[in-house]
């Protein structure tokens, strides 16, 4: 029967992980569960989600969704797996804020993958210091934008200053016409 409910955890572990865009691990070694609940909802706030799951549980479901191990030195100790469904961004900026809060000493970020590439802690210290996605995808519509509204404004430039120059010679001729 414990078999058996292992392989239901596999399986749901890999269903989840199959969902997911990224993997992030930490160690949640000393966490009050007050703690970790916070820290779950703010990973939930982020699209993501946060499992505790045996190691070579959590092994051998990657393995069957197709995805490359995680290093030997990040599956030891006890894990907490986030799993990143929306933007791999905002997760990874949630755990680098928990991780580097001076009010707790208990999470320590890994490591993990981002659709199927490893990264280790540094690259997801970067990876955690890129804008959101709405930020880039604003930054784009800005480059883009850029040279249509200079168009624009050399267009409308044209334009004003015709009616300027008609203005002035409404003004030049109102002051040449004699006063009836």
């Amino acid at each position: 029967m414990p078999a058996q409910v292992k392989y239901g955890l596999v399986e749901g572990l890999k269903a989840k992980v199959e969902r997911s865009k990224a993997v992030f691990v930490g160690e949640y070694r000393g966490m009050t569960v007050a703690q970790s609940t916070a820290l779950r909802a703010k990973v939930r706030e982020a699209g993501g989600e946060l499992k505790i799951a045996k190691n070579t549980l959590f092994a051998i479901a990657m393995k069957e969704a197709g995805l490359n191990p995680l290093p030997e030195d990040l599956m030891k100790g006890p894990n907490i797996f986030a799993l990143c469904y929306d933007d791999p961004v905002a997760v990874a900026k949630v755990l680098k804020e928990y991780a580097n809060d001076k009010t707790q000493k208990a999470f320590i970020l890994k490591g993990g993958q981002l659709e199927g590439q490893l990264l280790s802690l540094d690259q997801l210290m970067a990876l955690a210091d890129l804008p959101s996605k709405e930020v880039l995808r604003g930054q784009v519509v800005r480059t883009i934008a850029a040279p249509l509204s200079g168009l624009v404004n050399v267009l409308a430039g044209t334009i004003r200053g015709l009616v300027t120059c008609l203005a002035e010679i409404r003004d030049k001729k109102e002051k040449e016409a004699p006063a009836a």
